[in-house]
């Protein structure tokens, strides 16, 4: 295995995007908000579902595209345009709710998990800025 781009994070050397603990998070709320899509009804096929899936992969895609940033306040830039994508998810999952689309129990499955990924990418968005602290960039 190769030098660490990162160094040692919370769940060990970081090589790759797909590694950070936020991103696979992001990735579970990407593939539940894909079950969603696939329930919902024919009216909502270009509006609601295009909006969910936009978002959704936008929570990954900005993961991916700050790790690949030559400094750290860029990909801590990215990753805040994640987290506003996360939450615009959720925005979109409780209008699902809101509409009877998805039941309650479904919805705080996927709540809870939005929830967990916040959390895990405020925690990489902190590591980051400790990295950008430590090395002086």
């Amino acid at each position: 295995m190769g030098k660490a781009i990162y160094g040692m994070g919370k769940y060990g050397a970081i090589n790759h995007f797909y590694e950070i603990e936020a991103w696979k998070l992001a990735r579970r709320v990407r593939i539940a908000s894909y079950k969603i899509i696939k329930i919902l009804p024919d009216v909502e096929k270009y509006c609601l579902a295009s909006q969910i899936r936009r978002t959704a992969i936008s929570v990954t895609a900005n993961i991916a595209a700050g790790f690949g940033r030559f400094h750290f306040q860029e990909n801590i830039q990215f990753c805040r345009q994640s987290r506003g994508s996360l939450y615009e998810t959720l925005d979109h999952l409780l209008t699902c709710y809101g509409e009877n689309y998805i039941l309650k129990e479904e919805f705080d499955e996927i709540n809870k998990l939005i929830v967990h990924c916040a959390k895990a990418l405020n925690g990489y968005i902190r590591w980051l800025k400790k990295q950008k602290e430590d090395s002086g960039k």
